[in-house]
């Protein structure tokens, strides 16, 4: 009888947990991974963002500086955008690959769509493979 109640406190107390042991979305959490280099590239914190770039990225430019000054000099609209909203995700290979689509209105006026590329590391940690930016932001699909 003691272990029917046992089992019984142990099942309710499950059930009434408000935690919940669920892995964490990869669309979200790179979506989030996103967000949080943009607001590292608006702060010109060049440490922050280049923590972002995949090995590939990182074998490129192996010096945070050097990342940063490329992102300038060729990424302006994600350097710093003026506003910037996601549009479409895809996730391939059961999250191995993703694709975030981030439409940007630039600074000056100009928009831009933002194709990112992340890739799961060995890790199982997420990081960002390449961006592609092309003129105008009408959402065309991944």
């Amino acid at each position: 009888m003691r272990a029917f109640f046992a089992v019984l406190i142990l099942c309710a107390a499950s059930f009434l947990s408000p935690v919940t042991a669920r892995a964490e979305d990869p669309i979200d959490t790179t979506r989030t991974m996103i967000e949080d280099q943009i607001k590292a590239f608006l702060k010109d914190d060049a440490e922050t963002a280049y923590s972002f770039a995949a090995p590939g990225i990182r074998a490129l430019y192996p010096d945070k500086n050097l990342f940063f000054a490329m992102v300038k000099k060729s990424y302006e609209p994600v350097y710093h955008p003026g506003n910037y909203a996601f549009g479409r995700s895809r996730s391939i290979d059961n999250g191995a690959l993703i694709y975030h689509e981030v439409l940007i209105s630039g600074r000056d006026g100009k928009d831009w769509t933002a194709i990112y590329q992340i890739t799961r590391q060995p890790d199982g940690s997420y990081r960002i493979n390449g961006v592609q930016i092309m003129p105008d932001a009408d959402s065309k699909g991944i």
